[in-house]
Parts: structure tokens; C-alpha cells; sequence
């Protein structure tokens, strides 16, 4: 079975529909044109290619902490959708518990947008995530993973790294900071998108550069622990970019085909409890 045919989960994308749901006054980037994405148009794109379920990740660019469209789009998405939310890191643990029930099952930080500095302590967020089960999705590039690994020794929340790492690719693969990374394999429910290569690689279609840190992560961690993300809708893409090119890429990056399927479908429906499938 050939990847557009077999059953996919996208871990990995955002929604923007500034007409309906303004962005923040106080954003830092604001997508428009091609960028603006509508879950209306997003369905569009499951239907075209296959895709069962996917993880919208709240992003801190357009609406920061504002989950309301996010929130919108997990009430009506029919048990289709399931989120990560962006919240103040001084949040209580009834308001995380509140998104939890709204189909939220975690929360981002986006470190390689924000610094390292902000993420230093936050050991009472991490232990009220590790209370309810819920995700810490962490996002780092190049060499800050290194000053998270105090705090991710202290913690027993799930960790959920984004985008492979975003490492730097003219560092090689015995870089500190990815090191780091492919030692958290051994840590009990420590997961990675393999996703994100637009975002590190220095090379155009197909990423050759960043392939590799990919290919090591999966033997790191297994297919029991990975997962795909398109990152659809590209913001800040630096050439074009289609969901088709990047099915096809993955296709050919992890051709076997057991290994395919947990990937694409088995440990994130496992994890985040999307439904089984019916056939």
C-alpha cells in the first residue's frame, strides 16, 4: 500500500482565519495570503490525501494564548482533531484541566521562538501536565536542548519534541545538541515528530542535509515513539510547498512499510486517542 492510500494522522499543523477569529494585538508575525488557513480548507486537505486525524498546534505567531479557534475546531471537528494549546506559563491546573476536556492533550513551548531563558524553571507547569497526562510539546533549534536538560531530568511529564530538533545541520550529527536528543529515546514516554525539515535544512526540495538527523532519530527511538507532521501551512516558507511532495518524501525517507505505519497512524492514534479504524 502506497502512502496515499493508507491511513494517515497529521501531527503537525495550525489553522489561521483572522476574519473570524482576529489575531492578538500583540502578535509577532501575522500569516496572510497564501498562509491564511482555514479548518475548512484544512478538511479539504484530509479528504484529498487520506488523512484520518490530525494535531492542531495552537501557534504562539497570530493568536499566542487565544485557543478560542483553536477550541472552535476541536467542538466541531467530530472527533477528527485533537490539540495543542499555547497558554501563560503561570497557568493553574484547572484552566489546563479545561482545555484537556475540550480535546487539548497539550501544551506548547516554543522555545527556538522565545529563548531558552523563559523555560529554565518551570517545574510547576511540568508537574501539573505530568498530573493530568498531558503533553509538554517542546520546541528547540540548534544548540538549546542542552541548558532543557536539567529541567527535563527533574520531570516526569510526556515530552513531545517538535520538528526533530530543528538541528543545526552544519554541525553534524555528534552535535551536543542532538546527542542530547537521541539520548532522551531511553526516557520513559519521550516522543519526536519526524517532521520540520523545511525549517533546518539549508537545501531546497528534498532536504537532503536534514534527512539524516531524521533517519537517526527513528533508529533512536523506534516507530513506537515517532510520528509525522506536515507543518501545513508552511509559514515563513522560503520556497513552495505542497502536502503531496512532502507524503511522497516520506514515503521514500521510510519505506518500510510496518515502520510506515506506525509512523503515520499507530503511535499517534495510540497516544493522543484518536478512534481505531473501522476497516
Amino acid at each position: 500500500m502506497n502512502i496515499f492510500d493508507q491511513p494517515k494522522i497529521d501531527c503537525h499543523h495550525h489553522i489561521f482565519d483572522p476574519q473570524r477569529f482576529p489575531y492578538v494585538a500583540d502578535s509577532g508575525y501575522n500569516p496572510e495570503g497564501h498562509e491564511l488557513a482555514t479548518l475548512e480548507h484544512y478538511r479539504a486537505v484530509m479528504q484529498a490525501y487520506g488523512i484520518r486525524h490530525s494535531l492542531i498546534v495552537g501557534p504562539t505567531s497570530a493568536y499566542n494564548t487565544d485557543n478560542r479557534y483553536l477550541l472552535a475546531a476541536l467542538a466541531g471537528g467530530e472527533g477528527r482533531h485533537k490539540g495543542i494549546a499555547v497558554v501563560p506559563r503561570d497557568v493553574d491546573s484547572q484552566t489546563l484541566a479545561g482545555l484537556q476536556s475540550q480535546g487539548v492533550v497539550g501544551i506548547a513551548l516554543n522555545v527556538a521562538m522565545l529563548g531558552v531563558e523563559p523555560f529554565l524553571q518551570l517545574d510547576r507547569l511540568m508537574e501539573q501536565l505530568a498530573e493530568l497526562e498531558m503533553f509538554a510539546q517542546i520546541q528547540v533549534q540548534d544548540d538549546q536542548l542542552p541548558a532543557l536538560m536539567p529541567l527535563l531530568a527533574r520531570t516526569r511529564t510526556r515530552l513531545l519534541f517538535d520538528h526533530s530538533g530543528r538541528p543545526d545541520v552544519s554541525a553534524g550529527l555528534q552535535q551536543p545538541a542532538f546527542q542530547a536528543l537521541l539520548s532522551l529515546a531511553q526516557r520513559e514516554h519521550t516522543y519526536v515528530k519526524l517532521s520540520g525539515l523545511a525549517k533546518f535544512s539549508r537545501q531546497q526540495y528534498p532536504f537532503r542535509d536534514g534527512q539524516p538527523y531524521l533517519l537517526a532519530l527513528l533508529a533512536a527511538y523506534g516507530g513506537e515513539k515517532c510520528m509525522w507532521g506536515s507543518d501545513w501551512p508552511f509559514l515563513r516558507a522560503t520556497e513552495r510547498m505542497d502536502m503531496g511532495t512532502l507524503l511522497m518524501l516520506a514515503e521514500q525517507m521510510f519505506p518500510d512499510a510496518p515502520t510506515r505505519r506506525q509512523i503515520l497512524w499507530q503511535t499517534p492514534q495510540r497516544l493522543f486517542g484518536f478512534s481505531e479504524l473501522s476497516e
